[in-house]
């Protein structure tokens, strides 16, 4: 996949581009219908499918108080969707002049002059232009007058709910990860880098790899989850931890994400992990005594078994 951040050169290096247009965190089954539509129609046109999307994200520069957690770093993010069929990401940095464009000036300074589009994918609640004034609406009317076609694919719904990031979000901060599975087409996951920690899940007989993740990201609700690692290639099974560990520190500890591999002895600190929810088993708590947390961490690893 071709990744560019800016216009240059792209109307002469694809001539025929088929564009998804949007924010895709997550990459969920809504936006994996929108972009396998999209491929598809590329292949009908003999054009290029590709993707335009805005990073940071917008609300993150328009409004940072209120920018959501994000699902995906940007890097998997890109991961994903390369895995679809698409064959140019165009990641554009999102700026408050960008911002200041209207919705006509998006349609024809950037899709019909800089990119020369010959049809363009949304989604049914997409909205772009100064202030999100332009629509799904605005884009189909206006692209009849630039000569492209726009496709908006309606909400992609799973047992009556409709699939988008903010339902996801919603159901992982409350440690849902099953229901957030089913929603995104895989298993919600985070990625990090193992560093060293206090020891004290090995003094206790249960080793663990202290997990360092991006800020920017969104981990689920504290508790203790079943879990899938993926280290160098090879996946493994185990039991996170997600809290302030309480029954030794606290909140002024900070938040931790901390993984019990099973039958893993490796020394794994300074390796890239990627650890996949399988299953909330309970939520965070405070022990009488090291003993008591023991026998409960031991049943614990005895769910966490159990899940296939």
């Amino acid at each position: 996949m071709d990744l560019r951040t800016n216009f240059k050169n792209l109307r002469q290096d694809y001539p025929r581009l088929v564009l998804g247009l949007g924010n895709f965190d997550g990459v969920h089954l809504g936006h994996q219908e929108l972009i396998r539509r999209m491929v598809e129609r590329a292949r009908r046109l003999g054009g290029v499918p590709g993707i335009f999307t805005f990073h940071p994200h917008p609300v993150s520069v328009l409004r940072p108080e209120h920018a959501p957690p994000l699902l995906l770093t940007q890097e998997t993010k890109e991961e994903i969707i390369a895995g679809l069929g698409v064959r140019l990401l165009l990641r554009i940095p999102f700026t408050l002049e960008f911002a200041r464009l209207s919705p006509e000036e998006f349609i024809r300074d950037v899709l019909y002059t800089q990119l020369g589009v010959v049809s363009v994918f949304v989604g049914y609640n997409y909205t772009f232009g100064h202030r999100g004034r332009g629509t799904p609406a605005t884009l189909a009317q206006l692209s009849q007058i630039y000569g492209f076609e726009t496709n908006v694919v309606e909400p992609v719904e799973v047992a009556g709910e409709v699939v988008s990031s903010t339902r996801i979000r919603e159901l992982l901060s409350r440690g849902r990860v099953e229901e957030a599975r089913r929603f995104l087409g895989f298993a919600p996951f985070v990625d990090g880098m193992v560093v060293s920690g206090d020891g004290r899940g090995r003094r206790l007989g249960f080793p663990t790899a202290n997990l360092e993740t991006s800020p920017d990201i969104l981990i689920p609700a504290n508790g203790v989850y079943a879990v899938k690692a993926e280290i160098s290639g090879q996946r493994h099974s185990g039991v996170a931890n997600i809290g302030y560990r309480p029954t030794f520190t606290g909140a002024d500890s900070g938040r931790n994400l901390e993984v019990h591999l099973f039958d893993v002895a490796d020394n794994l600190y300074g390796k890239s992990m990627r650890v996949f929810f399988s299953r909330y088993i309970r939520g965070e708590r405070k022990f009488g005594s090291p003993a008591e947390l023991i026998r409960q961490i031991e049943a614990d690893i005895r769910q966490a078994r159990a899940v296939e």
